[in-house]
């Protein structure tokens, strides 16, 4: 079997000149590549004790939910504003050019349960502070973070300190 990397599609100067894209779907549509970054991901959450999974949209669903299922634990999905049915709690983050709004059911996170946040990548950490803010403010703790590749380049580690960052890939550009 290869390396997980070798699974990894990158894209030369998409979607700007001077950006290297790492393509996820191209892990995904090969059986081996894809239990591989199920695999690698849940192995680098297996010493940490925790009550549930939350996944962002939708990459996040992609990787979360099976890591959720093999561990037996629930899944809590974390949405753009405006696609959760019931009473929710919002969190607005930076974007390149803007903003954006991630929301969460009130009712998902009970006070005191141990969280582990599960996505594709981490580029800015943006996005995953934003779910820190909405996990923390429905009173749960963020025991683990587990991305499949980091832009090491991009610094998103610094705005997560304090928390557990785990990711399988690391390169070093953006």
């Amino acid at each position: 079997m290869k390396k997980l990397e070798e699974y990894v599609r990158s894209i030369k100067d998409f979607p700007k000149e001077g950006i290297i894209f790492r393509d996820v779907t191209s892990v995904l549509q090969d059986a081996d590549g894809l239990h591989l970054a199920i695999d690698e991901m849940q192995n680098k959450i297996k010493d940490i004790d925790f009550d549930v999974v939350v996944g962002p949209e939708s990459r996040g669903f992609i990787f979360g939910v099976p890591i959720a299922y093999n561990l037996y634990k629930p899944f809590i999905p974390v949405r753009k504003k405006g696609k959760l049915p019931c009473e929710t709690i919002s969190e607005e983050y930076a974007l390149e050019y803007g903003t954006a709004e991630i929301e969460i059911h009130k009712d998902a996170i009970k006070p005191g349960q141990k969280v582990v946040i599960i996505d594709d990548l981490i580029a800015t950490g943006g996005t995953t502070e934003a779910i820190i803010k909405l996990i923390e403010r429905l009173g749960g703790e963020v025991v683990g973070i587990c991305f499949l590749m980091e832009l090491k380049g991009l610094k998103g580690r610094e705005i997560l300190k304090g928390y557990n960052v785990e990711s399988v890939i690391q390169y070093e550009g953006k």
